[in-house]
């Protein structure tokens, strides 16, 4: 089979996905009107237009202004039930989806009401769809320590839903260091630990994501090549970095997708996987990743298949599962 086809055949596990990132202009102004919530748009074309932004601060203004039609459960469900059906579609057999219920509790939406909505299309996806997942709680990073605090203790009587904690929203400036104290006691309650870190802040971001965090995983990671160091040691502890390739040509962290890391990383043995983070915005979701990287970076069938396989072995899924997918892509 030809690489396009490859590329639709293989199971995949997306690990970097915001799902209020998911939220497709046509899906906005419906929710929109059915909750009678004026947006600063005329008509979807407008909003397609607002989504051509220039950086991270552009592109958060209009995904946060978008958020604000999000306000009953059905909302959340809607909107995770879109991204599900773009999951079936791509292939994507399971995904760990990030949430920022920061976002919605600051405009008086009940915490409940986001993972109640979220958690019953999760369910929905698995039974209807084949597709598991998992949900990760991150804290908006350009808000305060006591924030986050006040939404870890929201987020305790739903451990056996929420699977770990992240870190997003505006990186420079922002540090890991900050929010070392939250993590340490989400780590104590048992949730799994990401963070955002390397893509617009520095190296030694990451450096503090792993040593003062302790994350399982690293999200976007791509600037982690500016130190030979950092890199060593993310081979060594085969720490997954979950890259977006489309998102980081869109924020302009590269100019170009064939000057993208992504091979490289890969060639220099890091366990990098493919990832839409917030695909709505960013002009694709995980296929058309795929295909951007796969034709700019001329990848081959091997290359392919490890990017898959890394997917799976860098989510939070049981070695039994995990191995069922790796054979299952080694088999095509």
């Amino acid at each position: 089979m030809n690489h396009a086809e490859l590329i639709r055949a293989l199971p995949k596990a997306e690990l970097h996905v915001h799902i209020e990132g998911t939220f497709e202009p046509e899906l906005m102004f419906a929710i929109a009107k059915r909750n009678q919530v004026d947006i600063p748009f005329k008509s979807i074309e407008e909003v397609k237009q607002a989504y051509n932004f220039h950086n991270l601060q552009s592109f958060l203004d209009i995904y946060y202004a978008g958020a604000n039609v999000l306000i009953v459960e059905q909302d959340f469900y809607d909107l995770a039930w879109a991204y599900f059906e773009k999951c079936h579609e791509d292939h994507v057999v399971h995904t760990e989806m990030f949430f920022d219920p920061q976002t919605h509790t600051e405009r008086g939406i009940a915490f409940e009401t986001v993972l109640n909505g979220l958690r019953r299309a999760c369910q929905d996806a698995q039974t209807k769809l084949g597709i598991s997942s998992e949900l990760i709680m991150c804290f908006l990073r350009h808000l305060s320590e006591e924030d986050a605090f006040k939404t870890l203790e929201q987020a305790l009587p739903y451990k056996d839903v929420i699977v770990g904690v992240g870190l997003d929203s505006s990186e420079v400036g922002h540090p890991p260091a900050k929010f070392e104290r939250v993590f340490a006691k989400a780590r104590e309650n048992g949730f799994l630990i990401v963070a955002h870190a390397g893509e617009e802040g520095p190296a030694a971001y990451v450096w503090e994501a792993l040593d003062l965090l302790k994350v399982n995983r690293i999200d976007h990671g791509v600037r982690s090549e500016e130190d030979p160091q950092l890199l060593e040691r993310l081979v060594k502890e085969r720490m997954p970095l979950t890259v977006c390739p489309l998102s980081n040509l869109k924020l302009c962290v590269v100019d170009d997708m064939a000057q993208h890391n992504i091979k490289r990383l890969l060639d220099q043995g890091l366990c990098v996987t493919v990832n839409s983070d917030d695909p709505a915005y960013f002009g694709g979701y995980m296929n058309d990743n795929f295909f951007a990287i796969t034709e700019a970076l001329n990848l081959n069938e091997a290359e392919l298949k490890q990017l898959a396989i890394n997917s799976f072995e860098a989510s939070f899924l049981s070695e039994v599962e995990k191995e069922k997918w790796i054979n299952q892509i080694h088999a095509l």
